[in-house]
């Protein structure tokens, strides 16, 4: 009984299972008996759990002669047959061995199986506890400071707390109470590590969620998060519940929620925008408070042109353009700010760009360019690519001038592959980067000419060096980053069929 007893106090203060402790000293005991037999012999140690009464017992395996091992933990059909008359290949004898005195080593040596055993134990419940509160926020007292980087002892267990993932001009004291959010917890050889911040956007949500019980109950949704930590974030609601206001439910009476938030994040200010399923109407609301005038969208490309009036565009770009980035995290578009003048030049400019691809692929005049361009084409492919029937709609068109503009279409496409197929023996353009989705027949010469000659090449460059080759109007950094990604994917499948080859060969 003084086992268990013994068991039940230390399940106690670990505040662990019963079972674990016991099952560690059963382990502990059984090596003390290997020491003393010998590691070669199979020898168990059972622990009754109701009585406590410790057995240590011999584990024997019958086996054919010439099959035999380990004679300690085997035995022959022939020795078996002299202990058990009955005996068969594959039966196990058990023997009942003597207690002895573990001697000053071996118990020492128990005593440190079963500390080990209990601290792996306590590292994998404290993996089990707390890789399933990943996403919450959780209290602790901060233990150690070290260049930036925080110990947090949350009581159980202890979590980092990494500078890049503290508030600029946070100031960490030792034994500060501190709040955080659970982003990772990792199976580690020195146990659980539990990685903690105080910087990403789901820490503001979270906080959003235990001040506002309309968020917490799911009426209010929030759909989106974006912060420069410590200076200012924008966070996207929305109501579920149309007689509710979402912004004044978050910023509360006489904006005691929000202040409470703001009060957590060292004085971050917080925009609360309402969100709007109209990704226009969303990014008005998220670039407030400037107005805006206009927003032209680029549905393909993600692209927003925003105008704004000539004295709104300081306001609209926001302090080091702190306001149109976050207005564009939060709404998962790019967004170009423009004054009413500048809109103005550009699609000017557009326009004469377009009628003069027009003009020059079709060899048509300036007046059937325009025609087009109103119809809402952009580019030969489309005209290619459009029915006779639906080009003959267009008011001035017959069905024997669409026919002769798709002609034209065609014609030139085939002579821009042509050409394309030239310029690519001259400048040693790759199939596989030719063959590439994603990038017209100019933007591939363009490549060509300045040495990107195959996809390994344009796999290697930044998002910026790809922009700064094709030009900013052609393509934007998230996109040039997408196009990039997509070219290193071959190289990942070749990492995979390797590892599946060696695995094989091994």
């Amino acid at each position: 009984m003084e086992i268990l007893q013994v068991a039940d106090a230390v399940a106690r203060e670990k505040n662990m299972d019963r079972e674990i402790i016991i099952t560690a000293i059963e382990q502990a005991i059984q090596k003390a008996g290997r020491s003393k037999y010998g590691h070669e012999h199979d020898i168990r140690c059972h622990i009754d759990r109701r009585t406590g009464e410790t057995q240590l017992k011999r584990y024997r395996t019958v086996t054919e002669p010439d099959l035999i091992e380990n004679e300690a933990a085997q035995i022959t059909l022939e020795q078996a047959r002299r202990e058990k008359s009955d005996a068969q290949v594959g039966d196990i004898l058990i023997d009942t061995l003597p207690a002895f005195d573990y001697g000053r080593v071996a118990a020492q040596t128990a005593k440190q199986v079963i500390m080990q055993n209990i601290r792996e134990a306590e590292r994998e419940q404290q993996f089990d506890d707390f890789k399933d509160r990943m996403g919450e926020i959780v209290n602790g007292v901060i233990k150690r400071v070290e260049y930036g980087n925080a110990t947090i002892d949350l009581g159980r267990a202890e979590a980092v707390l990494r500078r890049d993932d503290t508030i600029p001009r946070e100031h960490l004291k030792v034994g500060e109470r501190i709040r955080a959010y659970i982003y990772d917890v990792r199976r580690e050889v020195r146990g659980p590590q539990i990685f903690l911040s105080r910087t990403r956007g789901e820490f503001l949500a979270q906080l959003f969620a235990q001040e506002v019980p309309e968020i917490y109950d799911g009426v209010i949704e929030i759909k989106s998060v974006a912060r420069d930590p410590g200076s200012r974030a924008k966070i996207a609601v929305y109501s579920h519940d149309n007689g509710m206001d979402p912004v004044g439910a978050c910023v509360g009476m006489r904006g005691s929620r929000v202040q409470a938030v703001v009060t957590e994040l060292g004085g971050e200010k917080i925009d609360i925008i309402p969100w709007s399923p109209n990704i226009a109407t969303f990014i008005v609301n998220a670039l407030a408070p400037a107005e805006v005038t206009k927003v032209v969208m680029d549905e393909e490309k993600r692209r927003l042109d925003v105008v704004v009036p000539d004295e709104q565009l300081s306001l609209a770009i926001g302090r080091r353009g702190q306001n149109v980035r976050l207005a564009s995290i939060l709404t998962g578009w790019y967004i170009d700010i423009l004054t009413e003048e500048e809109e103005t030049k550009r699609r000017q400019e557009e326009y004469n760009t377009r009628s003069s691809l027009f003009i020059e692929a079709l060899d048509v005049d300036d007046v059937i360019a325009r025609l087009l361009i109103a119809e809402g084409f952009i580019k030969v492919e489309e005209i290619a690519e459009t029915a006779i029937e639906e080009l003959s709609s267009i008011e001035g068109f017959n069905e024997e001038i669409a026919e002769e503009l798709k002609n034209r279409a065609e014609n030139w496409l085939t002579a821009k592959a042509e050409e394309l197929k030239n310029r690519q023996s001259e400048l040693g353009l790759s199939d596989d980067l030719v063959s590439f989705e994603g990038l017209t027949t100019d933007q591939i010469i363009k490549l060509g000419e300045k040495e990107i000659k195959t996809l390994d090449d344009l796999a290697d460059l930044a998002g910026d060096e790809l922009v700064e080759i094709l030009g900013e109007k052609e393509i934007t950094e998230s996109q040039a980053n997408d196009l990039i990604m997509k070219a290193r994917e071959h190289w990942f499948a070749d990492e995979d069929a390797a590892a599946e080859d060696s695995s094989s060969e091994a």
